[in-house]
């Protein structure tokens, strides 16, 4: 029987479900082959038209998490310009399990922030915590995350309840993990001031691309020694549908456009744009040296080896003549670095 609220007891509960389901399933039974094709491309449209109307990720990488200390935190600029923390990682950040992964209140850190010793230390901030952001990421993947700044404004209310004396003794390495990040946002914060009213933050990201560039590529070029395995070509071929007569015979110009977007489009940020710099087109379109004789040996031919190893494999992995079944899967796999770049700029002669 239900009680005063009107609520049914425990023993009742299973009765009225199992109810339920025979009523669908009835339901169901009585309805034509029509009917149901049609209420169920309704329900695909309504749940594509909810997800499509979520914001999207333009910027973030699950490989390139914001670093402070020896935190790790993924993070994504949203279309709308939101800055979000990924659920995940935010719960990480303090020290606590993840527990469940409901989207708004069933995960942890939304029971830890809205219970009775927290919630007071939030104040208006705490619908931020309980509520979080309902987002696509790059490849339409549903995720959960928080406003940036939700990360400080937990720490501090954690640290306060601290000082306070309120904190459980279970709750005492949420604390001391919370003094991690605010630590390091009070670094980074004085140093992007500063960044900021002098100017130097344009030049800051240039410099440090520039020593990059330095320790992966030569000043001047080094001899010639043989660095794409023949495989990688005779691939290209099996892929195009072409026949292969051996490395001897003259390759198709388009060869060396894909060899550019395939291997030095991809290797690390700016090292293409930088290897036509310092390796450019001579009177007679052709260069003075191959472009990998300009990477460096303890880091650019290394860094070529993992990758064109990488390509083979998965070059292997693509049936005959599927050349656009393999870009997509280069195109998850090994992201451009450089997509603005024109391909007409590679020249036969930048082949190995």
């Amino acid at each position: 029987m239900p009680n005063d609220r009107g609520d049914l007891s425990p023993s009742e509960q299973p009765e009225k479900d199992e109810k339920k389901v025979r009523a669908a399933k009835a339901r169901a039974k009585s309805l034509t082959k029509t009917e149901r094709t049609e209420i169920a491309s309704k329900a695909a449209t309504a749940r594509w038209d909810a997800v499509s109307a979520l914001p999207q990720a333009t910027h973030g990488d699950p490989d390139h998490p914001l670093k402070i200390g020896e935190l790790e935190i993924q993070c994504y600029v949203l279309n709308d310009g939101r800055r979000v923390l990924h659920q995940r990682a935010m719960v990480q950040a303090i020290g606590m399990a993840r527990g469940s992964s409901g989207g708004t209140g069933g995960d942890r850190l939304g029971k830890f922030a809205s219970g009775k010793i927290i919630s007071p230390y939030l104040g208006d901030k705490l619908g931020a915590v309980t509520e979080p952001i309902k987002f696509r990421t790059h490849n339409g993947q549903i995720a959960y995350g928080y406003d940036a700044t939700v990360l400080a404004d937990l720490c501090e209310a954690v640290l306060n309840a601290r000082r306070d004396g309120k904190l459980q003794k279970q709750q005492e390495h949420i604390a001391r993990q919370c003094e991690i990040p605010l630590q390091g946002f009070a670094r980074v914060g004085i140093i992007a001031l500063v960044d900021e009213a002098t100017g130097y933050q344009d030049d800051r990201d240039r410099q440090a691309l520039q020593v990059f560039l330095d320790q992966f590529l030569r000043k001047e070029f080094a001899v010639w020694a043989k660095r794409f395995p023949d495989e990688f070509y005779k691939e290209i071929f099996r892929l195009r549908g072409w026949k292969w007569r051996g490395m001897k015979v003259n390759r198709p110009q388009c060869v060396a456009q894909y060899t550019k977007d395939i291997v030095y489009a991809r290797l690390a940020p700016g090292v293409l744009h930088e290897l036509e710099e310092r390796n450019p087109l001579a009177e007679k379109g052709r260069r003075k040296a191959k472009h990998h004789q300009w990477l460096t040996e303890d880091i650019g031919h290394p860094r070529l080896a993992e990758h064109l190893y990488g390509v083979i494999g998965l070059m292997r992995a693509v049936p005959d003549g599927e050349w656009n079944t393999f870009k997509k899967m280069l195109d998850r796999a090994y992201k451009k670095r450089g997509d603005s770049l024109q391909m007409s700029l590679f020249d036969e002669e930048d082949l190995e």
